[in-house]
């Protein structure tokens, strides 16, 4: 097989970067591709050259698979790289990369197809004898044929989407009478987020472990596994953060998962790089999955662990050599964790965020490394997956790999754009997470009620650091002798600072010196102003120096106070406003997104919880309820309108 020279990336946002920079590191020459919404992207400027290939919608652009394939021929790449999601677990885009002649690096259509419907890779790994779950993965999908098999599996059980992943087209199901709903909403984010509405059910294991072993097949034959992956602490059915190895892991068991891996991979004659993953009981007991057919998301915790660059190895394998490495030479060295920064809001059921990014300043300590795709000033936007980045460490223990991720989250800065940046500082430091005693229900078992999980209520000191910024920036913007003069200097000036629903008053006393004497409730501050250049802002807090980095604009305030951010505004001189009750009937969007449905017509009677409108968002679907009995009053929107964030829906009266 003849050597590759030009790559072309068939995805965007940080995997697109990261294939790059192995790419470009090796010599080859890269081709982006890119939608509307993508147009000035970081992995758009990152590449040699870029193809634009149609709207911001994903059917329209990096699922359009003969516009990517265009864009190779014009450009000349003679390869390409599918990255994680979209097409990279495509059959049929595999066949026509062949069929252009171009080289998919990846494994065969084949094994992608089998093993790319949980419902068939089900059945195979039967007939190859790995340990499967309980469940059913026949070919009837009618309502009345699964609630028969659930009826026979028992419950809780899971509905999975067959071509699925990333939690989409997946629900848990504990009683009959919700299972209707769940398979219709399951269906649907099946058909828009894969192209197949195809489900399996499965047997609910109650709190395991979700390990996985990183495979890795060649042209000739040759198959290693690369260790494993513990990646059990997840929301929604989604990955937070990753580890490997697996704290509770074995030699033998080790072994015994790594050989099962193995013999899932022979039974599709596996090329290229490959995760197989199970669910792991408290007993030792371990499960088959699914297997996927493509570079993971947590790909690196494997990399820092074994000193390997798995692209590299892709690359190497598409084009033909040998794997570098026999099973018995693969040595697993220290202990890496990875955490998932999401533009999301964990306070409101982890609902995804959108906006523009204000400041991102990545902390790159020793032994860290942040994939990501973030540039300062462009949009976050409705449609595509919320994950902005990984931030992940390697250290000589568990322990020593914990703290030094830790501090990264801590210190990298992200303003802007709402993120589940606390939650992830959190979730580092609870003690079953130090203890590596937790299992794929942590979060909903330990977190339920947790502080991070509730809405934000400012601290003192970030009322004061918000109160004292503000004074400064209207001091700033009318300079001159008298700048910050009154009348009446002993009087303190009173400060409304608002976020969302809440407002909090802050009084505020300015001294000589951008010294402040700022009153919050019953709690006195004396702060001083050491340095402020509309970035970064050293202060004095009581006596103890601290550094803040910071956005200024239109009288909002963006403040970052370790280890989230925080969006405040100023409000002194607006009117006071009456906030809609919780049993408010107008319904709000609750992000940027599209209507996908709308269950009710004008003049309907409508009861609280009722559904009534669903919004798409970042491939999932967001069911939104009214919050009162009454009668539709007015309905602003229909199947199809794209919506902005808080834009009014409808109305109940």
């Amino acid at each position: 097989m003849p050597a590759l020279t030009k790559i072309l990336i068939a995805n965007r946002g940080e995997i697109a970067c990261r294939i790059q920079r192995t790419a470009q590191a090796l010599g080859y020459r890269t081709v982006a591709v890119f939608s509307d919404a993508d147009a000035d992207a970081l992995h758009v400027q990152m590449a040699d050259e870029a193809v634009h290939i149609g709207p911001a919608p994903v059917q329209q652009s990096y699922l359009n698979i003969p516009a990517i394939i265009e864009a190779a021929r014009r450009t000349g790449a003679d390869a390409i790289h599918p990255g994680y999601g979209f097409l990279s677990e495509n059959a049929g885009f595999a066949r026509a990369c062949q069929q252009a002649g171009i080289t998919f690096i990846g494994p065969g259509p084949e094994a992608i197809e089998l093993m790319g419907s949980k419902r068939l890779s089900k059945i195979a790994m039967l007939e190859a004898g790995v340990q499967c779950i309980a469940g059913y993965q026949g070919a009837e999908q009618d309502d009345a044929a699964l609630c028969r098999e659930a009826e026979r599996i028992g419950y809780p059980l899971m509905i999975k989407a067959s071509a699925g992943g990333g939690g989409r087209g997946m629900r848990l199901v504990h009683d009959a009478g919700d299972l209707p709903e769940q398979l219709r909403t399951a269906r649907s984010e099946a058909l828009h987020g894969f192209g197949s509405d195809e489900l399996i059910l499965e047997q609910a294991l109650i709190e395991p472990r979700h390990v996985e072993v990183q495979l890795f097949g060649d042209q000739h034959g040759n198959l290693v596994y690369l260790g494993e992956r513990d990646c059990s602490i997840q929301r929604r059915h989604q990955k937070v953060i990753e580890e490997a190895p697996c704290p509770v892991m074995t030699a033998e068991l080790r072994q015994a998962m790594g050989e099962a891996a193995l013999k899932a991979g022979r039974a599709v004659n596996y090329v290229g790089a490959g995760t197989v993953e199970f669910l792991l009981d408290a007993h030792g007991r371990f499960y088959f999955l699914e297997m996927n057919t493509r570079l993971q998301v947590e790909h690196p915790v494997t990399e820092l662990i074994t000193g390997l660059d798995l692209v590299a190895w892709q690359l190497n394998v598409a084009e033909g050599q040998p794997l570098p490495l026999r099973q018995e030479q693969v040595q697993l060295k220290g202990h890496a964790m990875e955490v998932r920064l999401y533009a999301e809001d964990p306070t409101q059921g982890f609902l995804p965020q959108t906006g523009r990014i204000a400041a991102w300043e990545p902390a790159l300590h020793s032994d860290v490394r942040i994939d990501h795709g973030l540039i300062e000033g462009r949009q976050v936007s409705p449609f595509y997956d919320p994950m902005l980045g990984k931030i992940i460490a390697h250290g000589a223990t568990r322990e020593e790999a914990r703290r030094k991720l830790l501090r990264a989250v801590q210190d990298s800065v992200l303003l802007g754009v709402q993120s589940n940046q606390r939650l992830l500082s959190s979730l580092l430091q609870h003690p079953h997470f130090i203890s590596g005693q937790f299992s794929t229900g942590f979060i909903a078992r330990h977190f339920a009620e947790h502080p991070w999980l509730q809405p934000h209520v400012p601290r003192a000191e970030e009322l004061a650091i918000g109160a004292a910024l503000l004074y400064q920036a209207s001091a700033q913007a009318h300079p001159g002798p008298l700048a910050g003069w009154r009348n009446n200097a002993s009087v303190p000036l009173h400060y409304r600072l608002g976020l969302e629903d809440q407002e909090w008053s802050v009084a505020l006393n300015a001294e000589p010196g951008e010294a402040y004497r700022i009153q919050v409730a019953s709690r006195q501050l004396d702060l001083k102003i050491i340095d402020c250049d509309g970035r970064w802002a050293t202060l004095d807090i009581d006596g103890v120096r601290q550094r803040h980095a910071y956005r200024m604009h239109a009288g909002q305030l963006c403040l970052f106070t370790r280890p989230g951010s925080l969006r405040l505004e100023d409000r002194t001189q607006a009117l006071v406003n009456c906030q809609a009750s919780v049993s408010s009937g107008t319904l709000k969007a609750p992000m940027d997104g599209a209507i996908v449905d709308v269950l009710v017509s004008e003049g309907s009677l409508v009861s609280k919880g009722q559904l009534l409108v669903v919004l798409e968002a970042m491939k999932m679907e967001h069911p939104l309820k009214s919050g009162i009995d009454g009668v539709l009053k007015r309905l602003q929107v229909r199947v199809g309108d794209q919506v902005r964030n808080r834009q009014i829906l409808l109305e109940v009266e």
